[in-house]
């Protein structure tokens, strides 16, 4: 139990320290790796450091491993997206993640990821999982889908639960972001943004701001 707890802690000040600067997460989903590669060095040229690679097929694990590689170069790291069990956070690990992501809260699996020194995001969608999730200790959750939920819901869940810092998720780009980070979202998540140049200058000015 003192191990669980501490690697919880640890978890925390990892998620602290790489969301201070930077309110904006990358999620690569569906690509080459070539493409991914590209995408990611796009965003890390923008200030996006924190970049996620959904891990649901064979050559998105290639992809992954392929952004881990490049992100090494520069001293950056990657998360794993959609982990949803023990094996996945194995084959993230194998892949050089340095975090993992999930759409919903469920304890062995961000037991699992910690134990193996990998910060775990999990996605939350009401009060109860956000309740789970803070009682497991975790003080970072996805909001998902953000757009789906709405600014108003950012506002209402910070009431019960300030200590609790969320990315939203799903549907997040740069001109809606404004919108959600003054609601209460401590970070914003975007996918598809990083293919459009009218989003990477949106992008870069709203980094460049806070």
């Amino acid at each position: 139990m003192e191990t669980t707890e501490y690697g919880v802690a640890q978890a925390n000040s990892w998620f602290d320290g790489a969301f201070t600067a930077t309110p904006v997460m990358a999620i690569l989903r569906g690509f080459s790796p070539d493409r991914t590669v590209e995408l990611a060095r796009r965003g890390w040229d923008a200030g996006i450091t924190c970049i996620e690679v959904p891990i649901q097929s064979a050559v998105a694990l290639d992809a992954l491993s392929a952004v881990a590689d490049a992100a090494r170069e520069r001293g950056l790291v990657v998360g794993a997206g959609t982990v949803v069990s023990s094996e996945h956070v194995t084959r993230a690990h194998n892949c050089g993640a340095s975090f993992t992501v999930a759409p919903g809260f469920d304890a062995a699996v961000a037991g699992a990821s910690i134990a193996a020194g990998m910060p775990h995001l999990p996605g939350v969608a009401t009060g109860t999982d956000v309740q789970h999730a803070a009682a497991f200790g975790l003080s970072w959750v996805k909001a998902f889908p953000a757009s789906v939920l709405g600014p108003d819901w950012f506002t209402a869940m910070r009431g019960p639960f300030p200590q609790v810092k969320f990315v939203a998720t799903g549907g997040m780009n740069a001109r809606n972001a404004p919108a959600y980070l003054a609601a209460g979202a401590s970070v914003i998540a975007v996918g598809s943004a990083l293919e459009d140049e009218v989003q990477i200058d949106l992008l870069s000015n709203l980094l460049a701001v806070r």
